[in-house]
């Protein structure tokens, strides 16, 4: 009984390839040949939150990156990879950093409970928090200083890719790279677009502008 689940997902796997050669005989033919995906995503691990399947997207459309509460931190060496390779080989057109209501390492920032090594984690969500704080700390309705901390948490990570040697270095090349923000309602499936936007250095604080390498 143990192992139905685990069996189950095999069992998923056989049927969901025959659908797909049902509709198109040569549709793993075609993905064999290689990738050129338009999209880097970069979300939260959160299982309710399927990258593809919110937007529409195929097999082969959409590059993935996902950790607790969608973080673009300038340490982390698997996120700079991912970034690195569909920047520089991919060669995607947008980056979409998405968050989602009910966060749950949105919500861990909030409280001061200790979550052992993830705590070095949630430290750099809490780090949103101290730069928002004012705004934040006169909302007096909880439900809604969630959701709020997880939309300026988004904003701050595409602010956080901006501000990359990836990144700009793509666009002193003159290479065509958008960046934009989102969140994702799990209870309405609706993406709200923030409107935080990127396209060139020319948006970004002086200080933070970078020369050609």
């Amino acid at each position: 009984m143990k192992l139905d689940f685990y069996r189950s997902l095999i069992e998923n796997n056989k049927k969901w390839v025959e659908s797909k050669l049902d509709d198109d005989p040569d549709f793993f033919k075609k993905l064999e040949k290689g990738q050129q995906p338009p999209l880097l995503w970069i979300g939260c691990s959160d299982s309710r939150v399927p990258a593809n399947e919110i937007i529409g997207g195929k097999p082969g459309e959409v590059f993935v990156h996902r950790n607790i509460a969608n973080m673009v931190v300038h340490s982390d060496m698997n996120m700079l990879s991912v970034l690195d390779y569909a920047v520089n080989v991919l060669k995607i057109k947008h980056i979409i950093v998405c968050g989602h209501y009910g966060c749950g390492g949105v919500k861990a920032a909030m409280g001061s409970k200790s979550y052992g090594l993830a705590d070095n984690w949630i430290r750099h969500i809490r780090d949103v928090y101290r730069q928002h704080q004012k705004e934040l700390g006169d909302i007096t309705d909880e439900e809604v200083l969630f959701d709020r901390f997880v939309e300026f948490n988004a904003m701050e990570q595409v602010y956080n890719l901006a501000k990359t040697s990836i990144v700009q270095n793509a666009w002193e090349r003159g290479q065509e790279l958008f960046l934009h923000g989102w969140v994702y309602g799990v209870g309405t499936g609706i993406i709200k677009d923030l409107e935080v936007n990127f396209s060139c250095n020319s948006q970004l604080e002086e200080f933070y502008k970078l020369g050609v390498i």
